[in-house]
């Protein structure tokens, strides 16, 4: 019996209309939808008027459901995984279940789509030729080593911030910038109070408000 296919597939961070075709056809082809939150899946599929049965699989899941998955390939069921928002794999336990297909000898297939990360540097107006992606930053541990790190790079670095750690996490790599770094701080990409902030940090800080609220894309320019 030929084992099923695992399709990667990017859905929208927050506009529905992001989907790509190609992505819609593999939603409504495959057997499964493996989702971070299966609610917040469900939304998009209505959207589209997909019904395929959906499995939930996210950080906590652990490897019984990774065995799950697999049962559903090595029978021959086409698998689709999705993450809440954006690209499965990245920043998100995606990668779990890809290492487990392909030790398996399963077919891998990516489905491209949005990225936060790509969405925020391409309006950001600073250098995309290369750039460090760090995704979330620790909460404790390790912070002030990523900050040098962030100070020192040569190319544009970009994280994830929650907004309740946003201005904390500014005002901390404060200490460590030159002054003319250049900040971009985007919110709520695609969604409709879509904000970029520019400037030089103290600039940037000044212009976010005391209590954020959404979804943030951090990028540093030395």
């Amino acid at each position: 019996m030929d084992k099923g296919k695992l399709y990667i597939v990017a859905t929208p961070i927050g506009n529905l209309g992001d989907l790509t075709f190609r992505a819609k056809e593999i939603l409504e082809s495959v057997d499964l939808v493996a989702c971070e939150d299966t609610r917040h899946t469900s939304i998009l599929l209505k959207h589209y008027e997909i019904d395929k049965p959906r499995l939930s699989f996210h950080g906590h899941s652990g490897y019984a459901k990774v065995d799950k998955i697999m049962e559903y390939l090595n029978k021959g069921d086409d698998v689709a995984l999705v993450s809440d928002a954006g690209t499965p794999g990245i920043s998100d336990p995606g990668y779990v279940l890809i290492q487990a297909a392909l030790e398996g000898d399963v077919g891998v297939i990516p489905i491209p789509g949005t990225s936060a990360v790509i969405t925020a540097l391409c309006a950001s107006g600073l250098p995309t030729d290369k750039f460090l992606y760090l995704g979330f930053l620790p909460v404790k541990k390790g912070r002030q080593t990523l900050f040098k790190k962030i100070a020192e790079a040569e190319n544009t670095v970009v994280f994830y911030e929650s907004p309740h750690r946003l201005i904390k996490t500014l005002t901390q790599l404060k200490d460590f910038l030159k002054p003319d770094a250049k900040i971009v701080v985007a919110k709520e990409l695609t969604k409709i109070y879509e904000t970029f902030y520019r400037g030089s940090l103290a600039e940037v800080l000044k212009q976010i408000p005391e209590k954020p609220k959404g979804e943030y894309v951090v990028m540093v320019s030395n």
